[in-house]
């Protein structure tokens, strides 16, 4: 009887400590499940005035790796991007992001950050947009938080 405890108890620790180690294993792989992120034409600057929009998922890892997920509605997208700018500022592509589908946007494989583009990302000052033939320089964006 003994035995059979002692077994039981092994078998429940050992699963605990793998689900633990799963969570913590999605977690550096998906960057705490990243930002959740909102684009419209009146975060651009200046403001569009659009009925297009955006949702997704922009994580930025500790290791400086970056992983996006957008998709966009209302629009005819031709690029997208990472900026390094501060709300209410334009500024230069950081990350440019690759084309999946007709209206959604990925994170290259192995895209990462450089150390000051890393910095201005945890102080929140990048933002991601869409841009469009109609809106060159960009039709949605969202600012990142710095997570």
């Amino acid at each position: 009887m003994k035995t059979k405890m002692a077994i039981t108890t092994l078998v429940a620790a050992l699963a605990l400590a793998g689900c633990s180690m799963m969570d913590s294993m999605g977690e550096k792989m998906s960057g705490g499940g990243g930002q959740h992120v909102t684009l419209t034409g009146a975060n651009e600057v200046p403001p569009v005035q659009t009925g297009a929009t955006g949702t997704g998922t922009v994580a930025v890892n500790s290791d400086k790796t970056v992983k996006v997920d957008l998709k966009v509605e209302g629009m005819n997208p031709t690029a997208a991007h990472i900026h390094m700018g501060a709300q209410g500022a334009n500024g230069g592509v950081i990350v440019p992001l690759e084309k999946k589908g007709d209206h959604e946007f990925v994170s290259k494989e192995g895209a990462k950050l450089t150390d000051e583009q890393y910095a201005a990302y945890k102080a929140g000052n990048t933002y991601v947009n869409v841009h469009s033939e109609a809106h060159k320089g960009g039709e949605i964006r969202a600012q990142l938080k710095g997570q």
